[in-house]
């Protein structure tokens, strides 16, 4: 028995034929997820997990944890209990805002992992985004370069989606997404994409990618620099609705 979706069930009164419903599958397809403690599919977990209002990982916890590098827990963490997160990205968008067709995208054509390996590592992204559908999320400001919007990830109809996702989340008070346009020349982003997060209590804590694994930083001079490049690429992006605007006219470009 999954007792955690036996809880959440019970919890919002909703059964599992309502569930069922709401998230497009055989209410004997809910039934087993609850009785034989079978895993869903990527998407079900975050529907499911977004009608009942819960994160993906408190009802399939074991699973979402499995799925994580180990290298990734201690970042993971980090970012679960922030209460600000800043966010650039260079090259793709950044994991907390992608769909899950453009996340296999970016998985697939990496070519770094085994194909059984995949739909873990996209289920772990997917449960990732549940801090931003909190009834407490952090405030979240990414900072993209335009070609990000521009680079045809997975082909049109998956970009067409992914951009039209991302304006439809600036619509969140909590999300904030500004663009670099591709106009400027050089400057801090072309160094490559971190993260910035601020602890409750007030520490802060930084998150480097690469190609082999990630890497937490909290150096003190190691931060002051990433501070330094953030306000570097935040003064060379749009405003925010600048920003989403053009998010929205590339979106229509993508046929």
């Amino acid at each position: 028995m999954n007792d955690a979706l036996r809880v959440a069930l019970s919890d919002t009164g909703h059964t599992t034929e309502s569930l069922a419903e709401r998230v497009g599958v055989d209410p004997k397809t809910v039934g087993r997820w609850l009785s034989e403690g079978r895993i869903p599919h990527a998407r079900h977990r975050v529907s499911a997990a977004e009608v009942l209002g819960r994160d993906v990982s408190d009802i399939w916890p074991d699973t979402s944890r499995r799925r994580d590098p180990v290298w990734f827990r201690p970042w993971q963490e980090i970012e679960r209990e922030a209460v600000t997160l800043r966010s650039f990205q260079s090259v793709v968008l950044p994991g907390l805002l992608q769909t899950e067709a453009y996340a296999r995208a970016v998985l697939t054509g990496a070519g770094t992992l085994p194909r059984t390996d995949i739909d873990r590592h996209i289920t772990a992204r997917l449960a990732r985004q549940g801090i931003l559908r909190r009834e407490d999320p952090p405030q979240f400001t990414s900072v993209i370069d335009e070609g990000v919007l521009r680079r045809p990830v997975g082909g049109a109809k998956t970009m067409r989606e992914q951009l039209f996702a991302l304006v439809e989340a600036c619509a969140e008070p909590h999300i904030r997404i500004q663009v670099v346009p591709s106009s400027v020349g050089a400057y801090a982003g072309l160094n490559g994409p971190f993260v910035i997060a601020t602890c409750p209590d007030h520490r802060l804590a930084g998150y480097l990618d690469n190609q082999v694994q990630g890497q937490v930083v909290s150096d003190v001079d190691d931060l002051a620099a990433i501070m330094a490049a953030w306000e570097n690429v935040r003064g060379e992006a749009l405003s925010h609705w600048q920003s989403v605007e053009l998010i929205r006219e590339v979106a229509e470009t993508w046929n």
